[in-house]
């Protein structure tokens, strides 16, 4: 995927047409995502992989392509799947990794002369990195184990939204604006009309496609019917974030609040104040 890469203008007409147009191996990343691994290039010697994994966390496409690389080097092995991407870094092992990950398309490279599709690109990624925030909270907050993979699957859990204003930013634009005219429009529906596929539906198939751990896939799908308490988790963080992303006066917090409570055994009081702090953190 380059500057060069046709846009897509005419949705295919169904998952398994779209799912054609995306290799994990083509998927660009951020720019400072490659300013920073150029960086740590220099010194290879002195990189583990805790530190690589850190240089990653608010990356998502990057993310999805260590996931989907070390999927696919493990194809027919026996074993647990790598769940995190440090555990994916820990298999691949620090050489390997630099030698895989070079001359990456850069995103915003794609997005030069779009600028409309820019601030999308953007306001999805925030609400991406907003969600993993939360998702790392309440985990954290829950005591559990398996924070990081928390986080992780609230990270990626909106990757089609961000590769649709990549590809498609008019198609984008499209759904965006007739949201905007009615917002009593579901966007599943407006998806489904405009794209022929949701775009859930469209991620989940990706995944399924990279291989990518069974429980990670699980874990992002933001309607999965298993109510355990990670799913929640992940659940309630994108929900907050979707709700909270202008501002924090959207009429559907409290009843987010109030679940949100509930997940964390708490008061909905104090369960706003962790929201608030959590947000106060971003950078």
């Amino acid at each position: 995927m380059t500057p060069e890469t046709p846009l897509i203008t005419q949705a295919p007409r169904d998952v398994a047409a779209w799912m054609q147009l995306f290799d994990h191996a083509d998927l660009p990343v951020l720019a400072s995502t490659v300013e920073t691994l150029e960086e740590l290039a220099v010194n290879e010697d002195a990189v583990d992989a805790h530190l690589l994994a850190d240089a990653l966390v608010d990356d998502p496409l990057m993310i999805l392509k260590v996931l989907a690389h070390v999927a696919e080097l493990r194809r027919g092995r026996e074993g647990s799947d790598t769940e995190t991407v440090t555990e994916a870094l820990v298999m691949l092992g620090i050489p390997p990794f630099f030698r895989a990950f070079q001359g990456m398309a850069v995103a915003e490279d794609l997005l030069v002369g779009h600028s409309v599709a820019q601030t999308g690109f953007r306001r999805v990624l925030r609400r991406s990195r907003r969600a993993a925030r939360f998702a790392m909270g309440f985990a954290v907050h829950r005591m559990d184990h398996d924070a990081a993979l928390l986080h992780e699957a609230a990270l990626l859990h909106d990757f089609a939204e961000l590769l649709l204003w990549l590809r498609a930013p008019a198609l984008a634009l499209e759904i965006e604006s007739r949201q905007r005219a009615d917002a009593s429009l579901r966007s599943a529906a407006v998806q489904r009309e405009v794209l022929h596929v949701e775009l859930e539906e469209l991620e989940h198939a990706l995944m399924q496609k990279w291989r990518l751990p069974a429980l990670l896939v699980q874990l992002s799908d933001g309607h999965s019917r298993h109510a355990t308490a990670q799913v929640r988790n992940v659940q309630l963080a994108l929900r907050v974030a979707r709700h909270s992303a202008s501002g924090w006066d959207n009429a559907a917090i409290p009843d987010d609040v109030h679940d949100i409570a509930a997940l964390l055994n708490v008061a909905p009081d104090t369960a706003e104040r962790l929201l608030r702090d959590i947000d106060a953190d971003e950078d």
